[in-house]
């Protein structure tokens, strides 16, 4: 009987700098061809890891280089097919998630900002909004992986 994968996990851990995007975002490609995501699941999913990157650099850290964020991508095999749990972690004061707006109330729909946890939401398969206990934010964004045909 074949022995189940272990985990994996990726840790970049960087400075609040948008340019640290571009990096995420080669990460996240990678790990998601790496687990055969499709390509709207794999489009999606860099939608949500980019929001909450974005939001813990300029809601989180509020641009201050000197405080960091942190992106976790664990991949987990069992119990088959397995999920990717994607950690996104600030050094800000954190908030309430009950307090966010609707984005889609009526009030809400023409504002620039307030969308990226609704499209967090939207497009992975569990997001969870925590307290980090040393301060800050963290967010848990969950994918589920097909069944490999």
């Amino acid at each position: 009987m074949a022995r189940p994968a272990p985990d994996t996990t990726v840790r970049l851990h960087f400075n609040s700098a948008f340019e640290m995007l571009d990096l995420v975002q080669m990460v996240s490609d990678h790990i998601g061809r790496q687990l055969d995501l499709d390509e709207d699941a794999l489009t999606w999913m860099e939608v949500a890891v980019r929001e909450s990157v974005i939001n813990a650099i300029k809601h989180g850290n509020h641009h201050d280089r000197s405080k960091y964020v942190t992106v976790e991508f664990t991949t987990r095999r069992v119990p088959p097919p397995g999920e990717l749990e994607i950690a996104v972690s600030d050094e800000g004061e954190g908030f309430d998630p009950e307090a966010l707006a609707d984005p889609l109330a009526p009030e809400n729909l023409l504002k620039s900002s307030g969308r990226g946890i609704f499209f967090m939401r939207s497009f992975m398969d569990d997001v969870r909004l925590d307290r980090s206990a040393a301060g800050g934010m963290e967010v848990h964004l969950l994918k589920r992986l097909a069944p490999r045909a």
